[in-house]
């Protein structure tokens, strides 16, 4: 078994034959044709359970290797076994992870096949040892095809933070974005359903890891989880996408601040800006979608459509900018090389462990909740603004820690304790509505639109407290699935 450490990039094709025109690399040292054919069973039982297994032919050679991957596991490490093979069929033995996992008698067969060009260099960066590689290709599904055009590099001896150094030498030659997709996941993906959002995914925490091990679990997860959306928002527009991006960066910025405890240094607050800024442009265009969801006039349809293409155009523009292609180098390199992680200025003594930490911030975030929600008819709308981002920083804290406490009874009150919270969040979200919709309006001229009211009447809006107080009420009355 061997382990991997590595960073991978998304390229566009321009960035590619950039690279590839470049001096940065020279020749490289190998240049290999490679087709990858991926198994599974006909229900996708080994991808669902987080495994791989493909057959890659370079030349007359044949190499089967079984991956443990899945979404909770770090964008730069996973597992892998290796076994050479004679024929195109996979051999399951004593050797092979899936034996153990899931008997002998698993029926395999091909699902899709990856055909790619992969370039080869080893470089030197500080007196580590790197490997580089380009691939460039596409998966392959019956008539379908996803094109690939990736770098990953990958430490074979040195510091990590080197790995960094090189990827900004190549941020300066061609723009990238992280890639947190493996070519499997793209056949799957090609194969299957193509999904057009992509909601938080379950963050799995061992019982074992330490407070800062599992932060870095928890932002590695949301950092894939804006990765995904912000790709389907760039090519679609979709309003979900959107949505899931802003989510993304809510649940990064909200574990910052739940962890603030246990990240030294000023690192986390300048981050935290960063994220804010683009989190308020793409705030912009999803409160003209609610809107727009809710209108029926045909004029201010019209123009509420306008004013959406101008506010999704912000976005684009900001995703696709240098700011935030340097915020997303800064902040991997944090998560990977910062000094919130034991042996970069932490102590590991010094670090609570995940579940006495976890125990402590859901015990506060309730205690916050309770205080702030107590009287939500008698407060302003600012005021009830805050209420509502102490239930999204509870319920986020509440999503990251459950794994913690999966026992059965944890497991059930943890299911009760997010019906609640759903309620909650919905009915505060109506109320921010109603104080968030005539701003939206004015600044996009539309103040004064004769069928205005249809959008931000607020005719419900005692009705709407009293329920919203009501689930306030529901989420505090749950027993705690952290006890």
């Amino acid at each position: 078994m061997s382990s991997e450490t590595e960073i991978k990039l998304d390229l566009s094709q321009e960035a590619l034959d950039t690279l590839m025109g470049s001096d940065l690399f020279g020749d490289p040292d190998k240049v290999l044709d490679q087709r990858s054919t991926y198994f599974d069973t006909a229900d996708r039982m080994l991808w669902k359970e987080g495994y791989t297994v493909r057959i890659r032919q370079v030349g007359g050679t044949r190499t089967q290797t079984v991956k443990a991957t899945g979404p909770s596991r770090s964008l730069f490490a996973r597992s892998e076994w290796e076994t050479p093979l004679e024929g195109d069929e996979p051999v399951l033995d004593h050797t092979s992870p899936l034996t153990g996992e899931f008997g002998g008698d698993l029926k395999l067969e091909p699902v899709f096949d990856v055909v790619i060009t992969r370039r080869l260099w080893n470089v030197v960066e500080n007196g580590s040892r790197i490997e580089v590689v380009l691939d460039e290709g596409a998966a392959i599904s019956g008539d379908r095809r996803s094109p690939i055009r990736e770098a990953e590099i990958e430490l074979k001896e040195g510091s990590p933070s080197d790995l960094f150094v090189f990827a900004r030498k190549m941020d300066a030659v061609a723009n990238f974005r992280f890639g947190v997709r493996s070519k499997a996941e793209r056949g799957f993906v090609l194969a299957d359903a193509q999904k057009k959002v992509v909601k938080a995914e379950p963050v799995h925490l061992e019982q074992s890891m330490n407070a800062a091990a599992a932060f870095k679990a928890i932002a590695l997860s949301c950092v894939r989880q804006f990765r995904l959306n912000e790709d389907i928002l760039r090519q679609h527009r979709n309003p979900e996408a959107l949505h899931q991006t802003r989510v993304a960066l809510r649940r990064f910025r909200s574990a910052l601040s739940l962890f603030k405890a246990v990240l030294p240094g000023d690192e986390p607050q300048r981050l935290n800006q960063e994220l804010r800024w683009l989190a308020a442009v793409l705030g912009e265009a999803r409160n003209v979608d609610v809107l727009f969801a809710k209108a029926s006039d045909t004029d201010l349809i019209s123009k509420l459509k306008t004013a959406r293409a101008a506010t999704y155009r912000d976005a684009i523009e900001a995703l696709d900018s240098s700011r935030t292609r340097a915020l997303m180098l800064d902040l991997v390199n944090w998560l990977e090389c910062g000094d919130h992680l034991p042996g970069n200025g932490s102590v590991s003594a010094d670090i609570p462990s995940g579940q006495d930490f976890a125990v402590r911030v859901l015990e506060k975030q309730r205690k916050r909740l309770k205080k702030d929600g107590s009287a939500l008819a008698k407060a302003d709308d600012e005021h009830r603004h805050e209420v509502r981002k102490d239930a999204k920083k509870f319920r986020y804290a509440s999503e990251f820690f459950a794994s913690l406490f999966d026992d059965k009874r944890g497991a059930r009150r943890h299911k009760k304790f997010l019906a609640a919270m759903e309620a909650l969040q919905d009915e505060l979200g109506a109320l921010n509505d109603l104080a968030t919709g005539p701003e939206v309006l004015e600044k996009h001229g539309l103040a004064d639109h004769p069928a205005k009211d249809t959008v931000v009447s607020h005719r419900d809006k005692s009705a709407l407290l009293g329920k919203a107080q009501a689930a306030v009420d529901e989420v505090l009355d749950i027993k705690r699935f952290w006890r």
